[in-house]
């Protein structure tokens, strides 16, 4: 125990450090069921634009296993793999050289391995993982259904998170607020989403609209 927490609080090793607490941190997250609705609304875009009006080609990314098992997945193998391959390192040069590398040349040179290596190893998850894709819609499909306020009282200008039920049984959390200036919704509220605008919903009070029941 004492030798790892002397490795863990090496100069050398301190990103490798706060990659695991950070893996920890999420492990947390997920166990109390924060890290759903944190992870639930980060989409990849296949046409993520620079200065140059250039996109980022998805087939690249896939490499690296984005997209390919659920993103806080992808996330904790990512971290974990960054900190095994960066403290491995150091250690091996330790006991071969005498000598650790700075922090920054350590995370660098762990950072070039870990991506391919989460790559590699996503590819053989993808395939055992139940996948939401079969069940994908656009988010304009949500339109029309309802939503229940999960976090935030939704006002005008204040948007809330909001939890929808697709056609599949699928959960989506988006971001909601009134259609009118002068409505507010407040957790535990179902509306309707009538419209959406830049991948924020606008939604009315549900009244006496028939509509399916989230669960």
């Amino acid at each position: 125990m004492t030798k790892m927490l002397d490795l863990l609080t090496h100069a050398g090793n301190l990103p490798f450090a706060v990659a695991l607490a950070v893996v920890m941190l999420l492990a947390l997250l997920q166990f109390v069921g924060l890290a759903d609705i944190l992870g639930a609304h980060l989409h990849l875009d296949a046409d993520v634009h620079a200065d140059g009006d250039l996109a980022v080609d998805a087939g690249l990314l896939s490499l690296f296993g984005v997209g390919r098992v659920p993103f806080m997945m992808w996330l904790m193998i990512l971290l974990v793999l960054f900190a095994v391959i960066g403290l491995t390192g150091q250690e091996l040069l330790a006991a071969f050289a005498g000598v650790r590398w700075p922090a920054w040349a350590a995370a660098l040179g762990s950072a070039a391995l870990t991506l391919p290596a989460t790559g590699a190893l996503c590819r053989p998850l993808s395939r055992v993982l139940p996948h939401d894709e079969t069940t994908a819609i656009d988010v304009q499909a949500l339109t029309g259904r309802e939503a229940e306020i999960v976090i935030g009282t939704a006002a005008p200008g204040n948007p809330a998170r909001g939890r929808v039920i697709d056609r599949f049984g699928q959960t989506h959390y988006v971001m909601l607020e009134p259609d009118g200036a002068d409505q507010h919704f407040v957790q535990g509220e179902r509306v309707l989403l009538i419209r959406c605008e830049s991948g924020l919903f606008k939604a009315i009070a549900r009244g006496d609209h028939y509509l399916p029941k989230l669960g």
